[in-house]
């Protein structure tokens, strides 16, 4: 039977998410050209590593966060695709919409939420869990918002153990 799995996901009025969000919808104003300066500076760990940037989104996935912003650094295309992608998605009201429909959602679901999510609030991965007439929640430790970075094995196992239950009924 066919399921669903979120993983510390943009959820509610949660968008954008934390500094973060907040820095790159900012910062999708420029135009391209001053928007690749202004990601010039992640080229650097340290400021990776701030809250505007990715340190509230991983604890362990720094070379991850710097192979994704080397494209944008690299490629004029990708920078302006990256500009109008970011002027794009400045709805709230989708995430808002989505919710509302998410108790019509009948097939298995799984809510994974790292515990200690500084931008993606924990509360969320619980309501979403308790939206989903068939949701099942499972909090990850050690963890940011991105848990396939943080905790890939954890991650793994529960999607494992969720698609074992889930094909049992």
């Amino acid at each position: 039977m066919a399921g669903v799995v979120l993983v510390s996901c943009d959820a509610f009025d949660n968008f954008p998410p934390g500094l973060t969000g907040r820095t790159l919808v900012l910062s999708g104003r420029l135009p391209p050209r001053l928007f690749g300066m202004f990601m010039r500076q992640m080229r650097l760990r340290q400021m990776r590593r701030m809250p505007v940037a990715f340190g509230w989104l991983t604890l362990r996935g720094d070379a991850a966060t710097a192979r994704w912003i080397r494209p944008v650094l690299e490629r004029p295309k990708i920078r302006r695709d990256a500009v109008r992608t970011l002027r794009a998605a400045a709805d709230t009201g989708l995430l808002l919409a989505a919710a509302e429909r998410l108790p019509r959602f009948d097939r298995p679901a799984l809510v994974v939420w790292a515990r200690g999510d500084r931008v993606m609030p924990p509360e969320h991965g619980r309501r979403l869990a308790a939206l989903l007439p068939r949701g099942l929640l499972v909090e990850i430790d050690d963890s940011y918002t991105l848990v396939p970075l943080d905790r890939p094995t954890e991650l793994a196992l529960a999607k494992r153990e969720f698609t074992r239950s889930s094909a049992a009924t």
